[in-house]
């Protein structure tokens, strides 16, 4: 097999396939990108942890040949700041869906940018929870039809890198699944800081998101809906801000530095 089309195979549980995503699902496309940003940066899978909670995209630790934490709902991110009190120099990666970041472990997601944790969180934003059927979700578009909103949503939906950033990240950036080198990028870039760092990738769901809300349920259809409400923010910051909310504005939103929390130590960048 080619490597530039399968990087890293070697780094699959051959026993873990078939995959658990449904047709088209974007976890698969997300899960091409972080092996390509291994593949990359010629960092190896083994010699990181990687963390699922429970939902879809918490599955992708599972097919990585690699130490791996699966348990329950929205606890990630207390697993890795564990892991990096004890292993400041373990590269620490979580992978959680919209629901497991940002509802039951919304608390634990703001705290953990509050501290600079050095940890990368990949957030596979799929705008309801999958898993179980299809529900509203936090990053549910306003108005949006899902299993529980048969007339539409009405709560306003967070935005996840608004909140990462103002909670105190230090890396912050928005693709989505039409959007794969881009992507590839910011988890390199991800990998590679120092600090809390937050890619979110908007996410095809056609087995939910896209029969409920678009009327659809085929997978194209349904990224090329994600494609043409995608809003570069150079083109954002000179919209009025409540049309931009309307659409999923994408870049990078924040990269710097300042110093890392190591339980009771701070330490400044290059201190590891």
């Amino acid at each position: 097999m080619s490597p530039k089309l399968y990087p890293r195979r070697e780094d699959i549980r051959p026993e873990g396939l078939p995959h658990f995503f449904c047709p088209g699902c974007g976890c698969g496309q997300v899960l091409n990108y972080f092996l390509r940003a291994c593949d990359e940066l010629d960092m190896q899978p083994q010699d990181m942890t990687c963390i699922g909670g429970v939902g879809c995209a918490a599955r992708i630790p599972i097919y990585l040949d690699t130490d791996a934490l699966h348990g329950i709902h929205g606890r990630t991110l207390p697993w890795a700041t564990g892991i990096k009190m004890v292993r400041p120099e373990m590269p620490v990666v979580v992978f959680a869906g919209d629901g497991d970041a940002l509802s039951i472990g919304g608390n634990h997601f703001i705290h953990a940018a509050r501290r600079n944790i050095d940890v990368t969180v990949i957030v596979v934003n799929n705008l309801n929870f999958a898993m179980t059927g299809g529900q509203v979700a936090p990053t549910t578009p306003l108005a949006a039809t899902t299993m529980t909103t048969p007339y539409g949503s009405s709560e306003p939906p967070f935005d996840l890198c608004k909140m990462a950033e103002t909670s105190g990240a230090t890396y912050v950036s928005r693709w989505t699944t039409a959007h794969g080198m881009q992507a590839i990028r910011s988890i390199k870039t991800a990998l590679q800081h120092t600090g809390f760092s937050v890619v979110e990738i908007i996410s095809q769901c056609p087995t939910h998101y896209g029969r409920y809300a678009l009327g659809t349920g085929d997978a194209t259809k349904s990224v090329e809906w994600i494609k043409e409400n995608s809003i570069p923010r150079a083109r954002a910051e000179k919209m009025d801000p409540a049309e931009a909310q309307l659409g999923f504005v994408v870049g990078e939103f924040v990269n710097e530095q300042r110093p890392v929390f190591y339980g009771s130590t701070v330490y400044e960048e290059g201190d590891k």
